[in-house]
Order: structure tokens, then C-alpha cells, then sequence
């Protein structure tokens, strides 16, 4: 449809006022006399005027540049000369004019006919006027046409617009959800209310696009660290899960055990939870997980392709000492030789599982000569000082170490020759049996020679694994595969409830779904060149968020939390998946990650650093808005950003009682008179506390 001028005969019976300034990022307007004082009839309707954050249009030949007042007062001026009157012998004294500064947002343009009067408002300002165009007031329908949103899809209202006649104040999912959002406000302000009411009436809305008797295809995963969340989305027309740690009986029906088993975890992951230090344990760490996640089988044919991977490992291993030189088998004589100890071990120890007889007396003969050649070079001393017995060996030569290296290769010719590595990496999320990990370090260490610097690494994760609420999460359970743990954890609406998940390893909890989470979308894309529109909602944000600082090789659980998050703002995008972040600390959150959210729902805000930051990360051509954040009353927030043409104050909907996020203030009163019953069993609850009637059932 072509887009006509306005009708500029009836603009003259709107005009309030006549431009004084003009910049980039503030006009300013001298309102005429007969500007009405604080009602204006003429628009159709009564029409509160002049007042804060109230719209204005400046005609101009795309249509009318919608202005936002940010000021109001009144200034001493010349008297205004007024047309039709001869003022002109007046004298030049100073006179009271009201002035008003707008601050330009967007253009209203008038489609179709100018009889049909509808109008649409773009982003961007093509024109600014000139000192002296008229200002006028927008009628009912252009201020309903700025407010609401006409664009495809907008079908889902979060609330009214007071400022503009309560008009719907409409989003667009694809927009909302499309790109991170950030949900901030200080406590009590309705922040959470609103992240399960944008969630819940988006929802609500499809629904009613369905066809009888199907559910809705929808992907949300709400990491909520204080339970509140667990009724907010029971009647949706979709799968809702909750998962809890420690279910009662009465709870089996409502909640599933929350389940992060440690074989999902990565290395880095690993690293975190043991705290390993870069030099030594982490390398023997990620081997040992590289070993677990092989898996180990009785066939012959596999038993062989092991031997294979193992000795061609071995191979390349000696190779490289070999082009290294001297300084591999001579400046470290005692470590190069410990390994080659560890090595004939190893080959004894395989001839004793071989049930091939042939492949048993050629795993032997390896291991007896390995073991000749290294107990030339074995020497031992005893310590004067302490009286020890110290045992290292002497230098290696290049001729024994190209015969091992003869060996190893000779052995590995009739298997098929070397072959690489191809089983799973110490990334790969294959099950493994947890408890096993400890041991193999223990034995890795040993045969390494460096047991007294992973004694602590060990130590750590078996007291960490054996600890009771840990254990129920991240041990393996055989139930359990990646198939049915992404199915379940993934489709749907997954309230994750972490209030009881123990505080070692709440970081890593999270880091470990969100990592996985985005991972498996980066692979349905590849797989299926498509998007699976996917949320993760963070509730409590700034705890798992956080600004850091590198330090070191030592990575905590907090660090990998923020970087998996960061990685998702960063990309996620391209693979579906959004996060919707819900905080009343912005100034505690990474910025890498508030940087990327593409929409603000603004609530109550005090602190004055949270306020600062805010206001550097949205746009400056909001006007005087962002000044209402500290007196903003419950229920109101600013919506600005990709999902709303212009930034508007929005009383958002009304959430029923039933689905509010359980974040209710205490009552202090009726609890103290006696109003509200709370009757406390401190034994029952100490009892669950320490497990004391597990430990009794389990007697």
C-alpha cells in the first residue's frame, strides 16, 4: 500500500507548539499560549497534557517524527509575537513561556488512504524539522499506532501502555526470544513475575494456534536457584518437567531426581572440580578420563585393536624422544626410563589378558626386553642425609632407544601397523564408571613416578564423590544415556530446581548443562540444517554470571560457568538457542554477556552503579525514561531494544496467583499475631538435613 502524507488541514487544530532548537538527540519546543495547560480536548479524546514520557509528532514529508518529552518548564522569553496581531510596538520585556525538550525516537508514517487512518510506526528518524515547524498532538489512533506493535507475529501482550491511552503493548516472540534478553530490577519490583509471565503468555498465545488435541513444540530450560519457579507453568499446553535434588514420597509424582552425571563433565570441567594444577595433573587427569571413556571389552578382535591403539601410541611416543634428542632420554634419563618401566609393565600385564597364544609370547618377549635394556642404566645410592635409598637411572644412548623403538614397531606390523588414536577424547561424553577415576589417577601416578603430587588430587575427589547429595547427582546411574538425558532434559519446559544441589558444585551444575545444551544444537544443526529454537532462562544471574579476571592455570567452577555463558551470548544465536537472564545486581554480570542481550524489561532500580551501567548499555535517544528507574512502582518496567519499535513504559499483565514465581514478600505481621499458623518440627527437619533417616533405612 502506498504511504500518503498527513492530512495536514486537520494537524493545524492539534498544534501545540512551534520547534526552538534542533540536534541530533534533543529538540526544543516553545509551547504556544493556547497549548492546553493539562487537558487537551481536540484529539479526539481527553488527553492528559503536557506530561513526562507523553508523545508529540512533528509533521514532515515521510509522515511525523514521534517525539518523547523528557522536560517541561517554563522560561523567561520574549513575548511571543502572535499572528494576526500587530505586537510590534510592545515592549521587549522578559515574559513566562512554557518550554518543553523531546527526544526524537522513530517516524509514524500514514498507510493507505487518509480517510482509513491508520498509520505505522519505523525505527530511525529519516528528517529532523527546522526551527519553526509545528508540533502537534497525536490523535487516539496514532498514539495506539506508536505504542502497539504491527510487525508479523506481535500476537503476544505483556501489558498496557498507561502513557498512551492503555493501549496493548503487544511482542513478538521470534523477536523476544530470537535474541538474549535481559529481565532487571531490584527485589520486589515484579522481575520475576515478568520472566514467567512473558514465557507463560507467549505460550498461551500459540496455543491457541494448534490444532486440536497437539502440543507445543517448545524448548525452555529454567535454571532457578531458589525453587520458585516449580508452579509457574503447570497448565501449558506443553511438557513440564521438574527436576529437584532429594525427593520426598510425597514429591516422587511432581519432581524427577536432578541428574548431571560427571562422565558428561569435560576435562576442563574435571579439572575444576579437583582442583588439579595445570603441570602435573592435569595431564595425567585427562588421560585417565581418555582411558575410562575407551571403555574395556573381552572380545578377541577389540582386545587387539586395544593392543594396537596402545603400542602405536607407544610408538609415536619413543619417536618423538628420538627427534627431541639427548635432552628427552639423557637430561631425564630417570623419567624416560621410569616410562619405559611403565611400558614392559603394561606388556606384561596385557600377555596375562591375551588369549592368543601367539600374541601372548610376543607381548612377553617385548617386556623382557624392554626390561633388559633399561636395567643397564638402573643404578641406586643411598642418601647420606636422610638415609634413603634413592633409585634413578644413568643416561640412555640413541642406539637402545631406536632398538625399543625396532621393537614396538616389528610387533605392530602383523596387527595392521600404527594407527591413531580414534576412540573417544577425554571431552567425549561417553559413560564411564566414576568411582573408577580415582584409582586409575592413583595408578597413572604411580607408574609416571609423580604419586606424591596427585596424593591431594586423588584425595579430594574421593572424599568429593563419596559426599551423600553429591553423589545422587553425579554418580553414573545405568539408566542413564545421553539419548534419554537430552530428551529429557532438553524438550519441553525443564525447571531445574537448584536450592539444594550442594554449593561445591552448583557452578558447575550449571556450566555443565549450559555447555551441553549449546552443544547439542551446534550438532542438530549440523545434522539437520535447521534450528531447534531453544531458551535457557538463568534466574539469580549475577551468581552465575560473573565478571572475572584470568588468574593463572587454575580455572574455578565460577570462571567455566561465565565462559560457558559467555560463548552461548556470543553464538548461540546462530544455532538457536537464547538465554533470558534475570538479575537485580547488572553491575555484578559479566559484560561480555549483558553486552549481547538485544532487549531490556526494565523494573525498579536503586543502586546507583546498576543504574550507570544500564544506561551506558542502552541507547542515549531514550530521553528522560531510564530517570523513572528508581521510582518505578511494582508491575511497571521500560521494554526497550529489538523486540519494541521504540522504548515505552509498560504496566505489564497481571500474573494469576497460582502461576507467580514463589518470591513473595514474608509476613511478618500475621505470623507474629498469630494470623498465619507456622508450626516447626526442628527435629524432622534436622533429621532430612543430615540424612539421619537414610542412614537408618540403609541399617
Amino acid at each position: 500500500m502506498k504511504l500518503q502524507q498527513f492530512d495536514f488541514d486537520h494537524l493545524r487544530n492539534l498544534t501545540i507548539g512551534t520547534v526552538d532548537y534542533v540536534s541530533p538527540n534533543e529538540i526544543r519546543v516553545v509551547l504556544d499560549l493556547s497549548a492546553p495547560q493539562n487537558t487537551a480536548l481536540n484529539t479526539g479524546v481527553p488527553t492528559l497534557f503536557p506530561r513526562i514520557n507523553g508523545f508529540v509528532l512533528i509533521p514532515n514529508e515521510n509522515g511525523a517524527l514521534v517525539g518523547l518529552i523528557s522536560w517541561l518548564g517554563v522560561e523567561h522569553s520574549q513575548y511571543p509575537k502572535r499572528k494576526g496581531f500587530r505586537d510590534f510596538d510592545l515592549i521587549d520585556l522578559p515574559f513566562p513561556l512554557r518550554k518543553m525538550s523531546i527526544t526524537p525516537m522513530g517516524t509514524l508514517k500514514q498507510i493507505g488512504k487518509i480517510e482509513n487512518k491508520e498509520y505505522e510506526l519505523e525505527r530511525g528518524v529519516y528528517s529532523f524539522p527546522s526551527v519553526g515547524d509545528s508540533v502537534i498532538l497525536p490523535s487516539d489512533t496514532q498514539l495506539k499506532s506508536i505504542v502497539e506493535n504491527k510487525e508479523k507475529n506481535a500476537n503476544v501482550k505483556i501489558g498496557i501502555a498507561p502513557i498512551a491511552g492503555n493501549a496493548n503493548v503487544k511482542i513478538n516472540p521470534d523477536k523476544l526470544f530470537g535474541r538474549h534478553i535481559a529481565i532487571l530490577g531490584n527485589t520486589g519490583s515484579g522481575k520475576s513475575c515478568s520472566v514467567a509471565g512473558v514465557i507463560r503468555w507467549s505460550l498461551e498465545e500459540a496455543s491457541k494456534n494448534l490444532e486440536a488435541g497437539k502440543k507445543l513444540n517448545s524448548r525452555f530450560i529454567i535454571l532457578d536457584p531458589n525453587g520458585e519457579y516449580t508452579d509457574a507453568f503447570n497448565d501449558l499446553n506443553c511438557e513440564v518437567k521438574k527436576f529437584k535434588v532429594e525427593i520426598s514420597e510425597e514429591e516422587k509424582d511432581i519432581f524427577k531426581e536432578l541428574k548431571v552425571p560427571a562422565w558428561l563433565w569435560n576435562s576442563n570441567e574435571w579439572s575444576s572440580f579437583s582442583n588439579a594444577s595445570g603441570r602435573t595433573q592435569k595431564p595425567i587427569l585427562k588421560r585417565a578420563l581418555r582411558d575410562l571413556r575407551s571403555g574395556h571389552s573381552d572380545s578377541v578382535d577389540e582386545f587387539k585393536t586395544k593392543i594396537r591403539s596402545y603400542f602405536s601410541s607407544c610408538l609415536i611416543t619413543v619417536g618423538l624422544d628420538l627427534k627431541i634428542g639427548a635432552q628427552a632420554f639423557k637430561a631425564e634419563s630417570t623419567k624416560f626410563g621410569r616410562k619405559l618401566d611403565s611400558l614392559s609393565n603394561d606388556a606384561e600385564f596385557f600377555a596375562t589378558q591375551s588369549e592368543d597364544g601367539e600374541l601372548k609370547t610376543q607381548l612377553e618377549n617385548i617386556s623382557k626386553e624392554i626390561r633388559r635394556i633399561i636395567a643397564v642404566r638402573f643404578d641406586s645410592f643411598t642418601d647420606r642425609q636422610t638415609g634413603n635409598l634413592v633409585e634413578f637411572y644413568r643416561d640412555f644412548e640413541v642406539k637402545e632407544v631406536n632398538e625399543i623403538y625396532d621393537l614396538i614397531e616389528s610387533f605392530l606390523e602383523p596387527l595392521g601397523g600404527v594407527v591413531a588414536y580414534t576412540g573417544p577424547n577425554e571431552d567425549t561424553p561417553v559413560p564411564f564408571n566414576i568411582t573408577d577415576l580415582p584409582d586409575h589417577i592413583e595408578h597413572l601416578g604411580q607408574e609416571a613416578g609423580v604419586i606424591q603430587f596427585i596424593d591431594f588430587l586423588v584425595m579430594r575427589m574421593r572424599t568429593m564423590l563419596a559426599e551423600t547429595r553429591m553423589n545422587s547427582i553425579v554418580v553414573q546411574n545405568d539408566d542413564i544415556t545421553l539419548e534419554n538425558w537430552l530428551e529429557s532434559y532438553v524438550d519441553g519446559i525443564s525447571i531445574i530446581d537448584l536450592s539444594l544441589v550442594p554449593s561445591d558444585i552448583t557452578h558447575l551444575v550449571v556450566s555443565v548443562i549450559s555447555r551441553v545444551v549449546f552443544e547439542s544444537l551446534q550438532r542438530y544443526r549440523r545434522t539437520n540444517n535447521k534450528l531447534l529454537p531453544t531458551n535457557i532462562v538463568m534466574e539469580e544471574a549475577h551468581n552465575f554470571i560473573k565478571r572475572y579476571h584470568e588468574s593463572g592455570d587454575e580455572t574455578s567452577a565460577s570462571q567455566l560457568c561465565t565462559e560457558s555463558f559467555e560463548r552461548i551470548a556470543r553464538e548461540g544465536r546462530k544455532f538457536g538457542l537464547s538465554l533470558t537472564l534475570s538479575s537485580q545486581r547488572p553491575s555484578e554480570l559479566s559484560p561480555t554477556v549483558l553486552s549481547q542481550c538485544n532487549t531490556f524489561l526494565l523494573h525498579r532500580i536503586v543502586n546507583d552503579r546498576d543504574q550507570e551501567l544500564v544506561k551506558k548499555l542502552v541507547p542515549d535517544n531514550i530521553g528522560g525514561l531510564l530517570k523513572e528507574l528508581p521510582i518505578l512502582p511494582t508491575r511497571k518496567a521500560i521494554l526497550l531494544g529489538w523486540a519494541t519499535p521504540i522504548p515505552i513504559l509498560v504496566e505489564m499483565n497481571n500474573l494469576k496467583k497460582e502461576h507467580r514465581p514463589k518470591s513473595e514478600d514474608p509476613d511478618f505481621w500475621d505470623v507474629w499475631t498469630g494470623k498465619s499458623e507456622r508450626n516447626v518440627d526442628w527435629k524432622s527437619l534436622s533429621d532430612d538435613w543430615q540424612n539421619t533417616n537414610k542412614k537408618e533405612e540403609e541399617e
